[in-house]
C-alpha cells in the first residue's frame, strides 16, 4: 500500500484513480491511506459547481478547465453523478464533454456516483478531493449531481461554490430559498442567450443587496458556456475569492469550520457503522417477532441496545 502512496504522490494516473476507488468502496486501507496523505494535503482550491439538472454546469466546468489548464494550473475534476441502483457507480461515467482533456497530463477527470446520498454528495467525495489535493492538483472542481441539498453539502467541501442558474428555467426561484445567498460565492447565470437574463440577474442583485453587508460580496456572472462567452471574467472571480480566501478571517474560519464537520461526519460514520454491526448481532428472529407482535417497542430495542454498547465502552 505504501508503494501505491508514493507513487500516487509522484502524480502516476493510475495509483491516484486506484487509491480513490479504494475509498469509494471503503476498503480496509481507507484510513492509512487518508492517514498518509493528510500532510501533504491543503494546497489546492476547490471549487463547486452547483444548480439544477439541465443549468450546463458540465460544459461550463469543461470550459474552466481549459481555461485554468492553459494558465499552468493541475486541474483535477470530480464529477458526481447518480448512481446505478445495481453497482453503486456512476451512472453516467466521465463526463462526454470533458473526454478531450482525459489524455491531458496536467488533468486528472473522475466521475463519482452519488451512492444515494439524498444531497448528492458521496461520503467519499471529500477524501477523494483530498487524494487530488494530496497528488499535486492546484483546483479542483467538484461538479454535483444537482439535487436534494447539493448546494448545502458542496459548502462544506469547496472552498468556492458558484451555483449556476438558468432563465426560464425557474432558477430564479432557487434565489428565494432560505440561506441559498449565504451558500454561493459566486453566481453565474449561464446560457444568457435566452429570453429572460437580465430579469434573472436582477432578482440576483437585489437579494444580494437585501441580504446585507459582507466581507466578500458575490459577484454575478453571464455567460454563454457553449460559446466560451463571460468564462474568463468568471475565471477572475474564482481566482479573486482564492486569494480573498488566504487574506481574510472568513477564509480562516471557513477552513476551521470545515476541519471541525470533517471530524464531526467521521465520527458519525463510525458510531453508524459499529451500532449496525452490534443490532446485526441482536436482530434476531424472536426479537423480530416481538416487536411485530407489539410486545416490545423500537425505542425500546434501540435504547437498550445503546445502553449496552456505553456500558461496555
Amino acid at each position: 500500500m505504501q508503494e501505491l502512496i508514493e507513487k500516487a504522490l509522484s502524480g502516476h494516473t493510475r495509483s491516484i484513480a486506484r487509491l480513490i476507488t479504494l475509498v469509494e468502496n471503503e476498503s480496509p486501507y481507507t484510513e492509512e491511506i487518508m492517514k498518509t496523505l493528510y500532510p501533504h494535503s491543503g494546497n489546492a482550491h476547490i471549487v463547486g459547481i452547483t444548480g439544477s439538472p439541465g443549468a450546463g454546469k458540465s460544459t461550463l466546468t469543461d470550459k474552466l478547465i481549459h481555461t485554468f489548464k492553459n494558465s499552468g494550473k493541475k486541474v483535477g475534476v470530480i464529477a458526481v453523478d447518480p448512481s446505478s441502483p445495481f453497482t453503486g457507480g456512476a451512472i453516467l461515467a466521465d463526463r462526454i464533454r470533458m473526454q478531450k482533456h482525459a489524455v491531458d497530463p496536467n488533468v486528472y477527470i473522475r466521475s463519482m456516483g452519488s451512492r444515494g446520498s439524498l444531497g448528492g454528495l458521496s461520503k467519499s467525495t471529500y477524501e477523494a478531493a483530498l487524494i487530488l489535493d494530496s497528488c499535486g492538483n492546484d483546483i479542483i472542481f467538484i461538479e454535483t449531481v444537482g439535487v436534494g441539498q447539493s448546494e448545502v453539502d458542496i459548502m462544506k467541501i469547496a472552498d468556492t461554490v458558484c451555483l449556476v442558474l438558468v432563465p426560464g428555467m425557474g432558477d430564479d426561484i432557487q434565489i428565494m430559498k432560505a440561506g441559498i445567498m449565504e451558500i454561493a460565492d459566486i453566481f453565474v447565470i449561464n446560457k444568457a442567450d435566452r429570453e429572460g437574463v437580465e430579469r434573472v440577474v436582477a432578482e440576483v442583485r437585489m437579494a444580494l443587496d437585501l441580504a446585507g453587508k459582507r466581507s466578500w460580496v458575490p459577484p454575478v456572472h453571464s455567460t454563454i458556456a457553449e460559446k466560451n462567452t463571460g468564462i474568463e471574467e468568471l475565471t477572475h472571480s474564482i481566482t479573486n475569492h482564492s486569494e480573498f480566501l488566504s487574506i481574510s478571517r472568513e477564509g480562516l474560519e471557513r477552513k476551521k469550520k470545515r476541519l471541525i464537520i470533517e471530524v464531526e461526519e467521521i465520527l458519525q460514520r463510525e458510531i453508524a457503522r459499529f451500532t449496525e454491526e452490534k443490532w446485526d448481532q441482536q436482530k434476531t428472529p424472536d426479537l423480530i417477532d416481538a416487536l411485530y407482535q407489539r410486545k416490545t417497542d423500537p425505542y425500546t430495542v434501540a435504547g437498550r441496545m445503546l445502553e449496552q454498547i456505553l456500558m461496555n465502552n
